[in-house]
């Protein structure tokens, strides 16, 4: 953009902060699947607009089309589409040139792309309570409206930061599960002083080995998918062991306690184990009056006084964040599983898109993701500064 054009795009709103990591030269990288002389709109443009769009609450390709259109002068030359010097208009994609694009994009490498500009702009950011670890959690959702080639509904595998930050995403095989892709999906991360958390399919021996081979601490969850392993640790003198950790919690109707015991062993049969966990949790619904226990067993690589009982607690409670703050809050605030979108890569570039946006406005504080996509709406400065886009 000329030094001219580049100032107007700056004229009429507010500044981006200075030091706001810019999206667009993340962007820069991606295979362009557009033949060369049908490439009439930038890439880094489109792709940068749609996630203005999704920033600003949009649900759909139609609502991200209804925005890129209502956009001002200034944005859509900040955002990078053409200027005429003739007509001295700004020229912007048919509804249709979006759709083919993003369902043309490859997936992984958007995500690549999308994950890497999240962990820049989150860079320096301080770790809660003075712990050195950061703690990742891993889990699956499938886009119940959405369709691969073979009629299946498209499944994807996700790792999330507990303080809310998307660091990779994957797609499973149609014709597989989500427990080969655990190693793929975190393959290329630097995990040194990480701690992951995973749902029991993922407690398995070989990712236990793989995760400290690359420096990564866990917590596993231990169910009947180990019989062997869970009835070691049931059998542990639990009711000699003083209680490390205690919380209460009110909220949703119902009243939950919970006791938290570990246990140095050295012969649990897990790779790199070091101590054994047990919870106890006392669910209490306040309508009914009902009553549940629950006792569940985890094991892990963390050695005895690396953590305290609060962090280790708070680590197994925080696992849920990716289910609760991130798959959630794609269905409810932005309808994913009611979008029957079915184009190529379309459907995993959306929810890609909707990582980048919860991912953001979780870095940026906010609590509700609705009201912030409310917020980003009504200025359309606001998406663009969130995206560092000057």
């Amino acid at each position: 953009m000329s030094p001219g054009l580049e100032q107007l795009a700056r004229t009429s709103s507010p500044q981006p902060l200075p030091d706001a990591v810019d999206l667009v030269p993340f962007l820069a990288g991606l295979p362009d699947p557009r033949s060369r002389r049908g490439r009439r709109f930038p890439l880094t443009a489109l792709i940068a607009a749609a996630a203005a769009g999704v920033l600003a609450g949009a649900r759909s390709m139609t609502a991200i089309s209804e925005w890129i259109s209502d956009a001002p002068r200034w944005a859509l030359l900040a955002l990078g589409f053409p200027f005429d010097p003739f007509t001295r208009a700004v020229t912007v994609p048919h509804p249709t040139t979006v759709m083919r694009l993003l369902s043309r994009l490859n997936g992984d490498a958007f995500d690549t792309s999308v994950t890497t500009f999240l962990q820049a702009r989150a860079r320096g950011k301080q770790t809660k309570e003075g712990c050195r670890l950061r703690a990742v959690a891993v889990d699956g959702k499938q886009l119940r409206g959405s369709r691969t080639a073979d009629g299946k509904a498209v499944w994807l595998l996700a790792a999330m930061e507990h303080s809310g930050t998307v660091i990779a995403q994957r797609e499973i095989d149609a014709k597989s599960n989500e427990t080969p892709a655990f190693i793929p999906l975190l393959d290329g991360l630097a995990l040194k002083d990480t701690l992951v958390t995973a749902d029991a399919a993922h407690t398995q021996h070989a990712n236990g080995r793989w995760l400290r081979e690359h420096g990564a601490h866990y917590i596993a969850v231990v169910k009947g998918n180990h019989p062997g392993l869970l009835r070691q640790l049931r059998k542990l003198p639990w009711a000699d062991i003083p209680v490390d950790h205690k919380d209460r919690t009110k909220g949703r109707g119902r009243l939950e306690v919970r006791h938290l015991k570990t246990v140095t062993f050295r012969h649990l049969d897990y790779p790199g184990a070091r101590q054994a966990l047990r919870v106890m949790r006392w669910r209490k619904d306040l309508a009914s009056k009902k009553i549940t226990i629950e006792r569940l067993y985890f094991v892990t690589s963390l050695p005895p006084g690396a953590a305290t009982g609060e962090q280790i607690a708070g680590w197994i409670r925080g696992h849920w964040k990716i289910e609760n703050q991130l798959h959630h809050v794609r269905d409810t605030t932005f309808a994913e599983d009611a979008s029957t979108t079915r184009s190529g890569s379309l459907p995993r570039v959306m929810a890609s898109l909707r990582n980048l946006a919860i991912s953001i406005f979780r870095q940026d504080d906010h609590t509700n993701i609705a009201a912030a996509c409310r917020y980003t709406a009504r200025d359309p400065q606001r998406p663009l500064t969130a995206l560092g886009i000057r």
